[in-house]
């Protein structure tokens, strides 16, 4: 009779804190020390149907980059939306997802290890009865809590969470902390929070790369017109720019800045022409009013797209902002960061202890 495997949910206390990055790059120092793995998110969000199964995007690409196969990953059980939520509300389901979870998770025997991404904070799907708590005590899994990092005040969270999950919370993760800060994280937090019998497992540097979004995904949040150089869309952008100021301003301000998006509006030529000589990703232009054709040259020229939206500036940054909270890691290039920032600074070793799993090979 085969072993049954462990669990280990993956949580956070908000959404966009970094659990399906942790996930990826964990996975890949799971597997070096020669523990094979399996891996599932019970409750979706970002879920299409393919052949008559519900197929999660985050899910989809972590299965594509760790090439695990089909008997590795466990079905996402419910997408979470306005729908699904009116449907549970209006008892038009009545599904027993507990049940559901036993019968997918805990029929799981293709790895020693089962890798859970959980719900976007404590609480998000409790209606069904698969909340980060409920979904660690049906599978009887340990937990992890990915923390993103915003001042020395997330130790209030971080110990308030602790009496929430209790003894199954086996460590955390802080992520995504400036190098200003990284000093006092390591010195003064981290110590503290082990006296308070939470274990730090790693503290992950803030990275911009990682907080980047695609121009692409800029023209689908804002319904953008590309105007020129279509075939860069895929550039990363790290940093929004507004140019609103005037040019020997704006010059200064976006000499400081790296791969930005600038946003200008379209009359004010200039600013366009100055943000095309420096670090921009693509320039965005509110109004609806077309550039010159030298600016469209230019920037042909220096193959960076230029976008017209039919908002105004505020309107723009507004959703600009927006999708840099909610950025996904979905490009290859973050893959490799990832993995780069686990391997240097999350220990894998005292993960494992922490799990009862004895490595098969040594990672080097």
């Amino acid at each position: 009779m085969p072993k049954s495997p462990k669990y280990l949910l993956i949580g956070s206390t908000e959404a966009s804190s970094g659990k399906s990055a942790t996930i990826l790059g964990l996975s890949d120092l799971i597997r070096q020390t020669g523990i094979n793995i399996a891996y599932g998110k019970p409750l979706g969000k970002c879920l299409r149907e393919s052949e008559g199964s519900l197929i999660e995007e985050d899910v989809e690409f972590i299965t594509r980059s760790l090439n695990l196969s089909p008997n590795q990953v466990v079905p996402t059980l419910l997408a979470l939306n306005e729908t699904t939520l009116k449907q549970r509300l209006g008892g038009e389901d009545t599904t027993d997802y507990q049940q559901a979870l036993k019968d997918e998770y805990l029929q799981q025997n293709s790895g020693d290890l089962v890798l859970i991404e959980g719900s976007g904070n404590l609480s998000e799907g409790n209606l069904f009865d698969l909340s980060l708590m409920q979904v660690a005590d049906t599978l009887d899994a340990k937990v992890i809590l990915i923390f993103r990092y915003k001042s020395l005040l997330s130790v209030e969270e971080l110990l308030s969470t602790k009496q929430l999950v209790g003894e199954r919370l086996i460590g955390v993760v802080i992520n995504d902390v400036p190098a200003s800060d990284l000093q006092a994280v390591e010195k003064t937090m981290s110590p503290f929070l082990e006296q308070q019998g939470i274990p730090v497992l790693g503290i992950l540097p803030k990275s911009n790369l990682l907080r980047s979004i695609t121009v692409r995904e800029l023209v689908n949040q804002l319904n953008a017109e590309v105007l020129c150089r279509g075939d860069r869309l895929n550039l990363l952008v790290e940093s929004l720019a507004i140019g609103a100021m005037n040019v020997n301003a704006a010059v200064k301000y976006f000499r400081k800045r790296q791969n930005m998006a600038v946003v200008t509006g379209g009359d004010r030529v200039e600013i366009q022409q100055a943000a095309l000589e420096t670090s921009t990703q693509c320039l965005i232009l509110t109004g609806q009013l077309p550039p010159p054709s030298f600016i469209l040259s230019r920037a042909e020229e220096l193959e960076i797209p230029i976008l017209s939206v039919d908002l105004d500036t505020l309107s723009t940054v507004e959703i600009i902002e927006r999708a840099f909270g909610q950025v996904r890691v979905h490009e290859p290039i973050k893959v490799q960061c990832v993995s780069h920032l686990m391997t240097e600074h999350f220990d894998i070793n005292r993960l494992l202890s922490l799990m009862d799993l004895s490595p098969v090979t040594t990672l080097s």
